[in-house]
């Protein structure tokens, strides 16, 4: 009797959980794009992610307003600077940044828009389960869509409404949880020396991708 009760409970879904804002892995490394809504700027870049120590590392293959570009940038947010970084020339700029750090997690006052399977659930490995969530962002300045892993809680992709691009989306790929190169996110030697100027322009999130 009471195998039959918790097989009607399972087929009921009564034992399901409704998913929750969940925070992805402090060190992740991997892939993303970005790509515009009125087309001007589309980017490939390869990060690196340190939640706990609030550092990034985006070396990134783009075009913005049909001119190619290439862009190496260590953000560190808990000391407000950013570098950016020549390895082949051995050079280095140090800039102000003017920017929040915003850890990949899923905002606790978000929407759960609804649970999908990316790929198909015919079978075993075939498909992905995720969630998407929405709500606005920060000062009520537009909207996002964000969408990540059930399990594990790892991005997929998010789209948030700019000024000057309309919808900007990211879809993140080739994740792993931790750091490939952790040196990467400590500045290079050649770094060390680099002054940062009264007359730079404070960076924001915006104009990494655009330089």
């Amino acid at each position: 009797m009471k195998l039959l009760v918790v097989l009607v409970c399972v087929l009921a879904g009564c034992l399901a959980e409704k998913p929750r804002p969940c925070k992805s892995p402090p060190l992740l490394s991997g892939a993303l794009t970005v790509s515009t809504q009125n087309e001007k700027l589309w980017i490939y870049a390869k990060y690196l992610y340190d939640g706990w120590g609030q550092r990034v590392r985006l070396t990134e293959l783009g075009n913005y307003q049909n001119k190619s570009f290439t862009y190496d940038a260590l953000l560190l947010f808990r000391e407000a600077a950013m570098y950016e970084i020549d390895d082949k020339a051995r050079t280095c700029k140090k800039k102000p940044l003017k920017a929040d750090f915003h850890p990949m997690e899923i905002p606790i006052n978000s929407t759960l828009v609804g649970q999908a399977v990316v790929g198909s659930s015919s079978g075993p490995g075939q498909g992905l389960l995720v969630n998407t969530w929405t709500g606005n962002l920060p000062g009520n300045t537009g909207k996002y869509l964000t969408t990540f892993t059930e399990f594990g809680c790892i991005p997929v992709n998010t789209m948030y409404q700019t000024q000057e691009y309309g919808w900007m989306v990211t879809g993140f790929f080739n994740n792993v949880i931790g750091l490939v190169d952790p040196q990467k996110l400590n500045p290079p030697f050649f770094c060390m020396n680099a002054e940062q100027g009264d007359e730079d322009e404070p960076v924001t999130f915006l104009s990494l991708f655009k330089e």
